[in-house]
């Protein structure tokens, strides 16, 4: 599809964007990991606020993970277009794909316990 006009053009932008939230519908509806890691998020995003605990390093570790996990079910979609059959190679960019999200969750928990449980423990213990 060719570009309709500046890369400045507010219409452009929004149409862009209706692009990617049609993606992010999409996935939401289709792939239960993606409903999980969402109000995994939402929930620690919801602590972080009522621990008053830095949100950035929150914010964007959620990012990460959800970001990973559509491009991860944009790999699965575009492998099973070009290779319809079972095939080592396909196997491969799948597990590797999954894999990238794992790395991103256990990174995120691993922030979830660095940024959450001090205070946490704080507001249990006093």
């Amino acid at each position: 599809m060719r570009s309709d006009g500046s890369a400045l053009s507010l219409k452009r932008w929004w149409r862009s964007a209706g692009f990617a939230w049609d993606g992010v519908r999409h996935v939401y509806r289709t792939q239960a990991n993606f409903r999980i890691e969402l109000w995994a998020a939402l929930l620690a995003l919801a602590c972080t606020w009522w621990l008053n605990a830095p949100a950035a390093p929150v914010i964007l570790s959620c990012a990460l993970v959800l970001g990973l996990e559509l491009l991860n079910t944009a790999v699965e979609a575009v492998v099973d277009l070009a290779s319809p059959a079972v095939h080592p190679l396909a196997r491969v960019a799948k597990d590797a794909a999954a894999a990238a999200v794992l790395v991103a969750s256990v990174g995120a928990l691993g922030v979830g316990l660095v940024v959450l449980l001090p205070p946490l423990l704080g507001r249990l213990g006093g």
